[in-house]
């Protein structure tokens, strides 16, 4: 199978993917698009960037510069997790060397938390799986140079029905602080009916307050439209109901997330739920084209599978430099749908990047023969 080859001239403004949504065949070739040292596209696609609201709303805390990267135990495991999962999924990712990639946020979802709070009100984990406290395993991620995440929901349960943090934000947001907690998901589940821009806000100002710098990232389902009001609040934001490891679901997420393409930005992102690759669901080929989707798109790169037993080619995926470059662009401009052609699904992607221009076709017949490999 083609490896992908990726060009880039550094004077070029921007970045162009090309991808098919209907993978029956994946090869991606990745090429110069400039003739004469200049862009082939038209001055429509720069009007584009024009209208951009990048960068307008984002919360300044000092955090998401870039997408956040690292793994998330809920695509795989979802309850099913211990200390020793998380301790080995640190592990995991500094032996395969996704870490120095910058995979680096090692975050545990829903059900770590007892099923109710202490007497003094707090929340504890539970005795059973997290038996050291969630600081000791915050001391041991943080040894490896790695960050922890922790989860919580703006509701009074979580979706797991443990203990939520409506209406505690100011206590719980001091214990994830004292534990050491780098990264914050919080849900949607249970809450009463009270509108999330009124939910969201006032853990946001809790994490901010404990004087400790914690990514914020909102999990709302994009049912109030977040990205129009997220942006001051949290450093990323969920576009989309919950991914599931398939084609449809995967490709129905990416077209909903490309609306919000204007409101991403440094400080804060789209969020179309975490990756999937590797899970068994798709073929190689869509969790190729899964992957560079999500990297145009500037989502956060969260992968979903356990690293202690991914195939090698999950791992080629995933740790491919160049596609995790174009995510991780200092521009932080997120790509977009700018064609989709018949119902073979070809569909044209733009992206500005501050290195320079690259053009990605994943050919699907017919259209193979209609794929310019020389711009």
């Amino acid at each position: 199978m083609a490896q992908n080859r990726i060009f880039s001239p550094r004077i070029l403004l921007f970045s162009v993917l090309i991808w098919a949504l209907n993978a029956a065949s994946a090869e991606m070739v990745v090429r110069l698009s400039p003739r004469n040292g200049k862009p082939c596209f038209s001055s429509t696609f720069s009007r584009i960037f024009e209208a951009s609201k990048n960068g307008i709303f984002q919360l300044d805390n000092g955090l998401a510069e870039t997408p956040q990267m690292g793994w998330n135990s809920w695509n795989f495991f979802a309850c099913n997790i211990n200390e020793t999962v998380i301790k080995e999924t640190a592990d995991a990712l500094i032996s395969t060397g996704l870490a120095a990639l910058g995979y680096v946020y090692v975050n545990i979802d829903d059900c770590w938390s007892a099923a109710e709070r202490n007497p003094e009100g707090q929340l504890v984990p539970d005795p059973k799986t997290f038996p050291s406290g969630i600081k000791a395993l915050a001391d041991y991620v943080h040894d490896k140079g790695l960050k922890l995440g922790i989860y919580s929901d703006a509701g009074i349960f979580t979706c797991q029905v443990r203990p939520g943090s409506l209406y505690h934000e100011k206590e719980d947001a001091e214990l994830f602080a004292s534990w050491g907690v780098d990264y914050l998901k919080y849900d949607n589940c249970y809450n009463l009916g009270i509108k999330p821009e009124e939910r969201y806000p006032p853990m946001r100002d809790a994490l901010n307050a404990t004087g400790r710098t914690i990514f914020y990232s909102l999990c709302e389902w994009g049912v109030d439209d977040p990205a129009l009001w997220a942006g001051k609040v949290g450093n990323s934001w969920r576009t989309t109901d919950d991914i599931n490891d398939s084609w449809v679901s995967m490709t129905t997420i990416a077209d909903l997330n490309n609306k919000w393409a204007a409101y991403a930005g440094p400080g804060g992102w789209n969020d179309p739920d975490m990756l999937e690759v590797g899970n068994g669901g798709m073929t190689y080929q869509e969790y190729r084209a899964h992957f560079s989707i999500w990297a145009l798109m500037k989502a956060p790169l969260l992968i979903g599978c356990d690293v202690r037993n991914m195939t090698a080619e999950t791992l080629e995926l995933l740790s491919n430099a160049e596609v995790i470059a174009v995510n991780q662009d200092s521009l932080g401009v997120q790509g977009r749908r700018v064609h989709s052609s018949g119902t073979d699904g070809l569909q044209a992607g733009l992206g500005r990047t501050i290195v320079g221009t690259q053009l990605g076709c994943c050919p699907v017949e017919p259209m193979l023969k209609s794929c310019n490999r020389h711009c």
